[in-house]
Formats: C-alpha cells, structure tokens, sequence
C-alpha cells in the first residue's frame, strides 16, 4: 500500500516535471556554468595589434578646375561660361581623361556699395570638373585647358592607381598581421607563456590616406610654366592595423 502510493508520488512528480514551459527548460540550460577549460581560454587570453604600410608611387593626378565669367547680365555671364566649359570638356574627352564629373555650377551676383549702400553691379558664373589623367601627361594638359578657356585651377592631387592601391593593401594587412605575431610571441617569451590558439581576428583599417594636394597657387603656376615641364607626383602610403586575441 505504501509502495503505491509512492509510484503514485513519483508519476505526479514526473508529469509535473513534464508539463514544464519550454522557455524554462531552455533557460536551465544556459545558465549551466561553462566548463573552466572554457572559462581559462576566455579569460587567458592576449589582445595585439600591429600596423603595416606599403609606399607606392602616384601615377595619377586627379585635377579639379573650371571657368568663371563676369558680366553686366546673368544670361551673358551664364552663356559665356557654359561656352567656355563646353570647350574644356571637349578638349577633355579628347584626351581620354577618367571619372570627368561636374562638381559645381554657380551664378551669383556681384554687388558695390556706396554710402553703406548695396547695389548689384554684375554677375559670376563658374563651372567646374574633376578628372584622373597620368601624371606625366598633367603638365601639357593643363596648359591646353587655359587655352580652350579654363580660368580657374582649384588643385591637384596625386594618387595611385585603383590596382595599385588594392595590391598594396593586400601587402600592409599581412605586415600587419605578422607584426601583431611578433609582439605576441615577444611577450609570451618574456613571461614564459606558451601560445595556444588565435581567439579572434579585427582589421581595424586598410587604406590609402588622402593623397596630397598641390594647392591652387602651385597648380596655377604650372599651368603658366612651359608645358614641358613635368609634374612628379612622389609616393603615397597604404596603411593597415590588424588586432589578434590570442590564447595562452
């Protein structure tokens, strides 16, 4: 009589323990501590990061320049100016120049005072473009595009190629990446630590700098020199940092 009643028991109890939601089921199993072989690689482990460049030469120069009219009326000054731009960009296109884009189109008034008094004397209108052409080719073609009616050189900047760029980038992430390695393995030595496994793998950053920018002033002045002179554009670094976590 008391053993059935304790089978009794022990059924309610094991429907009972049946019966219970999902969600708590779930909930007693993450909350079951890790084991410590687990516990010691979260907790032992070494943070590094290392930082690799890579100089290669700029061959290109991205140009930025334009024509700026004034007048007596907005429709003159706007006519002649997309004249002139007209010309540039054909001159341009000739040449094969790359990524040719419009980057302003402006017409403002031009005021005078007299006697604390404002008057609108005339107008401005100025459009500009970008383009990429080969470095050693800049020199002659800015001296073309004042020709064809270009009044305003606004800079120069030097760059490498897009394939250029990528290959290097590809050389500074695994300089970095072994000078993370180095740092490690030096500190492991120090402490007489022995390295287990790479616990995470962070690029931090991969890519060129703004490349220099030859200022308004200097692009004028070589647009006025004799168009055999060259334009040298110099080197340009890709930089890369990569951080390891390392076990140990």
């Amino acid at each position: 009589m008391h053993r059935a009643a304790l089978s009794g028991s022990g059924f309610r109890a094991g429907k009972l323990w049946k019966s219970l939601p999902l969600v708590l089921l779930l909930f007693v199993t993450l909350v079951l501590p890790a084991s410590a072989q687990e516990r010691e690689k979260v907790w032992r482990t070494l943070t590094v990061s290392g930082r690799g460049t890579e100089s290669i030469p700029t061959t290109l120069s991205l140009v930025n320049l334009g024509v700026e009219i004034q007048g007596k009326t907005a429709e003159g000054v706007q006519q002649e100016a997309a004249k002139r731009t007209s010309a540039v960009v054909a001159l341009l296109k000739s040449r094969n120049v790359e990524k040719l884009e419009t980057t302003g189109i402006r017409l403002n008034p031009v005021y005078s005072y007299t006697n604390n008094v404002q008057r609108i004397t005339g107008y401005a209108a100025s459009n500009t473009v970008s383009f990429r052409i080969p470095t050693e080719k800049a020199g002659t073609l800015l001296d073309d595009a004042v020709k064809a009616g270009a009044t305003q050189i606004n800079g120069v900047s030097f760059i490498a190629t897009d394939e250029a760029i990528a290959s290097a980038r590809q050389v500074a992430l695994k300089e970095a990446t072994q000078d993370a390695q180095q740092q490690a393995e030096a500190v492991f030595g120090a402490l007489g630590f022995k390295q287990k496994e790479i616990v995470t793998i962070q690029i931090n950053n991969a890519s060129a700098p703004p490349p220099p920018v030859m200022l308004r002033a200097q692009a004028a002045k070589v647009a006025n020199e004799d168009v055999s002179t060259p334009v040298v554009g110099g080197e340009q670094e890709v930089e890369a940092s990569v951080t390891l976590q390392i076990s140990y």
